[in-house]
């Protein structure tokens, strides 16, 4: 039964799939032929895929606290590659993921083509993609990052790296701090974490073949970022996003 089950839900996921791709493709013609979408049509067109895409996953959404109506650095924790559909239905924005993403099968193209800004750990010029990120901002565009750094099982919240909050601080843009939980029966909910060595196929197949989870994306106050420095602001959002998880203050300190 759940073998069946999860064949019909792969269906209709890979459907979702051959929209996008169809979307992708379209958009990269244009840009071949001189004629690059504006960047706020790409936006808008990879929210309405992305909300296509959770409604094709075995998840109940329940949603608290108030979309920003102005643009806006989201900081959120990290369980799974779903977290970015998730949140990215939300409002127009653009995600900076790490660059094993780009290298999945068809959904790296996808998020290529959504104007994912891709960064390898341990590698590159911080420099660089900090200004990168802030002529982003500038531009009035919302950004997603994952402070962490890597996914969790959700039994636990790892220490902020604060580096690219920095961003946020030049050019006076307010973070949107997000907690994300998976619940199953009542608990935190084993199967959605997408950790350590394991692919994506054979996650999605499991994802597919279990009952619906619970989904709680909690939207907290946002915060200015015009009186505080970057590391202050990472332990800030660390510890709002922890109590609303685990419901106490963190008992660990924030790296500088």
């Amino acid at each position: 039964m759940r073998r069946l089950r999860a064949l019909v839900r792969l269906a209709r996921l890979a459907g979702v799939i051959a929209i996008g791709l169809s979307i992708a493709c379209a958009l990269s013609l244009r840009a071949r032929l001189g004629r690059p979408a504006p960047q706020a049509t790409r936006q808008r067109l990879c929210r309405w895929f992305l909300a296509r895409l959770t409604a094709a996953l075995p998840v109940e959404v329940r949603l608290t606290g108030e979309r920003p109506t102005r643009p806006m650095l989201w900081l959120a924790n990290h369980q799974s590659w779903s977290d970015i559909p998730l949140l990215g239905m939300l409002v127009p924005m653009t995600f900076l993921a790490k660059a094993e993403v780009r290298q999945w099968p068809l959904l790296g193209w996808l998020a290529a083509q959504a104007g994912t800004r891709f960064i390898q750990r341990g590698q590159g010029d911080t420099l660089a993609l900090g200004r990168q990120l802030g002529d982003h901002l500038r531009q009035g565009r919302n950004l997603l990052i994952f402070p962490e750094g890597t996914t969790t099982d959700g039994t636990s919240l790892r220490p902020f790296h604060p580096r690219l909050l920095a961003c946020a601080v030049e050019t006076a843009t307010p973070i949107q701090p997000v907690a994300i939980r998976y619940l199953r029966d009542g608990q935190p909910d084993p199967i959605a974490p997408f950790v350590g060595d394991d692919d994506l196929l054979s996650h999605l197949f499991r994802l597919m073949a279990r009952d619906r989870a619970i989904v709680e994306i909690h939207l907290l106050p946002p915060i200015d970022t015009t009186t505080m420095e970057r590391s202050r602001l990472g332990r800030l959002c660390h510890a709002q996003i922890h109590e609303v998880l685990f419901g106490e203050p963190p008992a660990l300190r924030q790296a500088a």
